[in-house]
């Protein structure tokens, strides 16, 4: 599981932002998490709830927020966001279309005390 080694950056890149603004600890965690990303966002929650212990975020919350896959049609230039995995315009159904979001995590924000 991949979302192990995720998690770990994660709680190093906390590390580095406390260390950055003198604080104490973490107390909130979001990260946005692409359907398409790959990450499953049940296992990235376990993950995060057996590693945070002994780090800054050991009393964090953390919340995931799931991106829908949005695109860009580039024959009817209309953005949409996808209900299914199907890849076509939902205005034209054109298939010539540039995926806008969804594919990526990122973290969002960090709360700290």
């Amino acid at each position: 599981m991949h979302e192990y080694s995720i998690v770990q950056s994660l709680l190093e890149s906390c590390e580095e932002h406390v260390k950055a603004n003198d604080a104490k600890k973490v107390t909130k965690v979001v990260v946005k998490i692409g359907v398409l990303s790959g990450v499953e966002p049940d296992l990235l929650q376990t993950a995060f709830d057996t590693f945070k212990e002994q780090t800054v975020c050991h009393d964090a919350q953390f919340l995931i927020n799931v991106q829908k896959i949005e695109i860009l049609c580039l024959d009817c230039n209309t953005k949409s966001t996808l209900e299914k995995h199907e890849f076509s315009c939902p205005k034209c159904q054109s298939v010539n279309i540039k995926v806008t979001d969804g594919e990526d995590m990122f973290l969002m924000s960090l709360e700290m005390e």
